[in-house]
């Protein structure tokens, strides 16, 4: 005997409702079946509102019973063609004519009691049951219709009875073998005097798993519109996966903290009678689904799955008075357990001083006054500080029977929440070791189950959430880049590159589920949200997605001004832009403690040397203990370009107007010109050596007049005309020694400045050529300079260099 239980979403329309029953034909011809039937699917939503609405005097009532009417009358025309139309159709209307006489008795009375609420409730599955039984006849099925009032005798607690299940048990056992299909009502049972009762929301699985202890069955399968349980909710996280096997207790609990695919009290029955129970997808009967028993495998690691329930409350009980006097505890919960408030969580300090339980929300009130009148004494007396509450939180659970044989995993969990910027309000683990309950915001459970899930079931893949600032000649090459790597990292490495945000001057676009960036310029230039450091800031940190990081290719300050907000929030941020890094030490000192603080990397090594490791070597020199003695370098791709470029037969205009041309300085030269942007790239360095300096601290010696550098570019670019003499002596000194220009920055006994040099021969930084940066350190360990040399300019190096920041977030564990 094999029970199989049938919900709404399984008997949306004639045509699901016709494919149920070829599996149950070909599965009774080798089994004797017991189907369970839920109501149609929406149904009992709609008797309710019926219901209400009667109640309310609305005569709009009515058109909802006409709907509901229409529904089955049509659904007996699909599924029972003539001659048994007739009979059929006249036993269906005359339950939907009671039907709407009990809705005229609420309309006139205005009033919808419990009792009378769950009679009309009943209807629903009393009419699905009459008319799938019937077209099981139909097509050749040996079918018998039960009536569950009569089988599962309960309590008049109405809405959610209580059922005698000895007396239930024996007699379900009598229709043993009476057909080779039984068919029966879900959800609905009824008291001693024969008044009808529900179950409850979710009583169908407890009414078939009843049917099946009372039967003896070898297995109750529930077909619905999933594969399976899953590992989470596949709502909230995409890359949620069917779970084969677990045991009845593993499936408790995920039911218990909000997994809603099986009715908690369901699970019961099947326990005494070891009755295994199988989750079937209607929609694709081909598919094993989960199988529940006594028996777990250990297939999909130690945490079995994980789910959430929001609405959650916090209700505290604290106080020094506490401590060493025993019967706080029996007091509180024997408190609220006489006014029926349900406990979800419970959690108390070693020394008794707190003790904290989780309740829903809308019980807050009730829980709040109950405790003030059990504790009233105690509170005035100054033996208990006033009750504390939080509201607006939601638990998440890890569950798993093996997880108390595996060492670390509430250690990894909470790591995965604190690094995503997840705070924790409390904790529990059960006694069993099964389960972990964390208590969170409630805004934070999809950034917190998305983590979770891919901590413990998708470490294959490793994902990074990008919001991109700044799309001109860097930002738009990381882009591209982005696009052109994003399936082969996904493919051969594992990691994930979802651009989930995209912003510059004028618009911000936005896509928590990845931007197409075949297509990204277009949508952004349609966009209707404005760009502004605020508005920027707030969508990142509402966008609540894990392993976020705003890329900053901007050279905004304004922008800049935004880190240590988003650090704060745990978004990690990877910048090209220079300005936060070289600001006051004090800021610099904040950000790298907030990065710190809250695991969220601050990442700038295209500061220095676009794609160059010259920073990240830096660090390593530093944090392994070694001390710089000093530092020579090369920082400005776009100066050596132009002295690598200059000589007497060129002018130094054009050199530099080429230099614009080929994208090697900034749109206006003179921010490379003045030498304000190595002054910030070397104070950069002198501080990741150690020393706390302020630009100030920097000197610069510039080689062009105060006076040229005023007005506008185009002003500039004019007055370099006037600058030729003596850029053309500065060239021929050199090359009469043999010498060439070369614009340095130089660090050493505490001290740092930029400046043009003129270098011999033989310095290792002589033959540097093109737009290159070279960067000689100097450390106790080193005596002989280490050297780092290559490309250090260019949209495409740099967007490199930001790009190997991303993928180094995305391998973070």
């Amino acid at each position: 005997m094999h029970v199989l239980k049938f919900g709404g979403s399984s008997l949306a329309t004639p045509e699901s409702i016709k494919r149920i029953a070829e599996i149950l034909k070909d599965r009774s011809e080798n089994d004797q079946l017991l189907v369970v039937l839920s109501a149609f699917g929406g149904i009992t939503n709609e008797l309710i509102r019926a219901g209400e609405e009667a109640a309310q005097g609305l005569a709009s009532y009515r058109s909802i019973t006409q709907q509901i009417r229409d529904r089955h009358q049509q659904a007996v025309l699909e599924l029972i063609p003539s001659p048994a139309t007739d009979a059929i159709m006249n036993e269906v209307k005359l339950m939907l004519s009671e039907l709407e006489e009990t809705c005229y008795g609420v309309y006139l009375l205005r009033e919808l009691s419990l009792k009378t609420k769950d009679d009309l409730v009943s209807y629903g599955e009393r009419l699905s049951t009459k008319i799938i039984c019937n077209h099981l006849k139909f097509i050749g099925v040996d079918t018998l219709e039960l009536d569950s009032r009569k089988n599962i005798l309960t309590d008049d607690e109405y809405t959610c009875a209580k059922v005698n299940r000895e007396v239930t048990s024996k007699n379900i056992a009598a229709w043993k073998g009476k057909a080779q299909c039984l068919v029966a009502q879900g959800f609905i049972g009824s008291t001693q005097d024969g008044n009808t009762t529900t179950l409850g929301r979710g009583g169908s699985d407890y009414s078939a798993a009843l049917y099946a202890e009372g039967l003896g069955a070898v297995q109750f399968e529930k077909w619905t519109d999933v594969h399976g349980m899953m590992t989470s909710d596949p709502r909230i996280v995409k890359t949620a996966k069917p779970i084969s096997t677990m045991s009845y207790w593993e499936a408790m609990e995920l039911c218990h903290f909000g997994a809603k695919i099986i009715y908690p009290p369901t699970i019961h029955p099947l326990i005494e009678k070891n009755i295994a129970l199988v989750i079937k997808n209607t929609f694709y009967p081909e598919v094993s689904g989960t199988v529940i028993s006594a028996e777990s495998s250990n297939d999909n690691g130690p945490v079995k799955g994980l789910s959430s329930i929001g609405g959650m409350s916090l209700v505290t009980l604290s106080g020094s008075g506490m401590i060493g006097i025993p019967g706080f505890s029996r007091r509180l919960f024997t408190a609220l357990s006489y006014n029926k408030i349900s406990v979800a969580l419970i959690t108390q300090a070693s020394s008794e001083h707190t003790i904290t339980v989780g309740i829903e929300d809308p019980l807050l009130t009730d829980a709040l006054k109950v405790l003030n009148e059990e504790f009233e004494y105690d509170l005035e007396r100054g033996t208990l500080d006033a009750i504390q509450t939080e509201s607006g939180l939601a638990i998440i659970a890890l569950v798993g029977d093996q997880m108390r044989h595996h060492t670390g995993i509430a250690g990894k969990a909470f790591h995965t929440l604190g690094r995503n910027g997840v705070n924790i309000r409390a904790i529990a683990q059960g006694s069993s070791e099964r389960n972990i309950s964390i208590v969170i915001e409630a805004p934070d459970v999809g950034k917190s189950l998305s983590a979770l899930h891919e901590a413990f079931f998708d470490e294959e893949i490793r994902r990074v959430n990008v919001f991109a600032v700044g799309v001109g000649n860097v930002g738009g090459e990381l882009l591209n880049q982005i696009q052109s790597q994003q399936s082969s990292l996904l493919n051969d490495r594992n990691i994930d590159v979802r651009v989930v945000g995209i912003s510059n001057s004028k618009n911000i676009l936005t896509d928590p589920n990845g931007i197409d960036l075949n297509q990204w310029k277009e949508a952004l230039s349609s966009s209707e949200v404005p760009t502004s450091p605020e508005n920027i800031q707030q969508t990142i940190i509402g966008m609540k997605l894990r392993n976020s990081v705003m890329v900053d290719n901007t050279a905004s300050e304004s922008i800049s001004a935004t880190y240590k907000h988003l650090l704060s929030r745990s978004i990690s941020v990877a910048a090209s832009n220079k300005i936060a890094a070289s600001g006051s030490i004090e800021d610099y000192k904040t950000l790298k403690k907030l990065a710190l603080t809250y695991s969220a990397p601050f990442l700038y090594e295209t500061n220095v040397g676009a794609g160059l490791p010259i920073i990240d070597t830096l660090q390593n020199i530093v944090s392994s203990g070694d001390q710089v003695v000093s530092i020579q370098a090369i920082l400005s791709g776009s100066l050596n370009f132009i002295f690598n470029v200059f000589h007497e037969n060129c002018t130094f205009k054009s050199v530099v107007q080429e230099a614009m041309k080929q994208g090697f300085t900034e749109p206006d030269p003179r921010i490379d010109l003045s030498g304000v942007d190595v002054q910030r790239k070397i104070l950069i360095l002198a501080r990741e050596a150690g020393l706390e300096l302020e630009m100030s601290d920097i000197e610069n010696v510039p080689f062009l007049g105060e006076e040229s550098m005023k007005g506008s570019v185009e002003d500039f670019l004019n007055a370099l005309d006037g600058e030729e003499n003596r850029m053309q002596e500065r060239w021929a000194e050199a090359s009469a020694k043999v010498h060439r220009l070369k614009y340095m920055a130089k660090f050493e006994d505490g001290k740092a400045s930029v400046g043009l040099h003129s270098v011999a021969a033989d310095h290792p930084f002589y033959s540097i050529s093109g737009s290159d940066n070279i960067v000689a350190l100097t450390t106790k360990r080193y005596a002989q300079p280490l050297i780092i040399q290559g490309a250090g300019a260019g949209a495409a190096v740099t967007a490199m260099g930001v790009f190997a920041n991303i993928i180094q977030l995305a391998n973070r564990r």
